[in-house]
């Protein structure tokens, strides 16, 4: 298993936007943007020419979170804000915490293959720090198990591509394989 790079010196948001940019500006009229306190998704409207993904505060876990759920996201729901769906602030009650959890394991599985291509440490994240005390093992597992769904029939295409450019980025070799992933 390759050493993780050093935060300090290789993971930079800014590495990110402009790999991202690269990639995607052009063939999808998306770029990633630097925000503030809360993450967004905004389509193309008469105030800006191109969609946004905003990320928080700068963060690179956060730009590399709104990114996989970006490559989800299909055509029609790449038109809405926040790609139509709902979302429940912090302080989220037990059925709310396992509706989010259920929504939330395919975009940290892409995460999670973004962070191997990237070097970087993965943290499975629940997101409700003032909620329901969530089940995190059992949600990492269920994590994990996407991951190796995706490692045996493929990862959706904009998320492929971007594994490769990270890849490429950080001299990662590919394709990922199983034993880089540990629970």
């Amino acid at each position: 298993m390759p050493q993780l790079i050093s935060d300090q010196y290789q993971h930079q948001y800014q590495h990110l936007i402009t790999l991202f940019n690269q990639e995607f500006s052009q063939s999808y009229n998306t770029r990633l943007v630097k925000g503030g306190d809360e993450p967004l998704y905004s389509p193309a409207d008469e105030h800006c020419e191109y969609h946004q993904i905003i990320f928080a505060h700068g963060y690179y876990a956060s730009a590399l979170h709104e990114i996989a759920h970006w490559c989800i996201a299909g055509k029609a729901r790449r038109l809405l804000e926040d790609f139509g769906y709902w979302y429940e602030p912090d302080g989220r009650n037990e059925q709310q915490q396992k509706a989010f959890e259920q929504v939330e394991i395919k975009p940290q599985a892409l995460e999670w293959a973004f962070c191997i291509a990237a070097q970087k440490k993965f943290n499975v994240s629940a997101d409700n720090l003032n909620g329901y005390c969530a089940d995190l093992v059992s949600f990492k597992k269920a994590v994990y198990q996407q991951v190796l769904q995706y490692l045996a029939v493929g990862f959706p295409q904009r998320s492929q591509q971007f594994i490769h450019a990270l890849a490429s980025f950080y001299q990662t070799s590919l394709p990922l394989t199983q034993e880089q992933f540990v629970l």
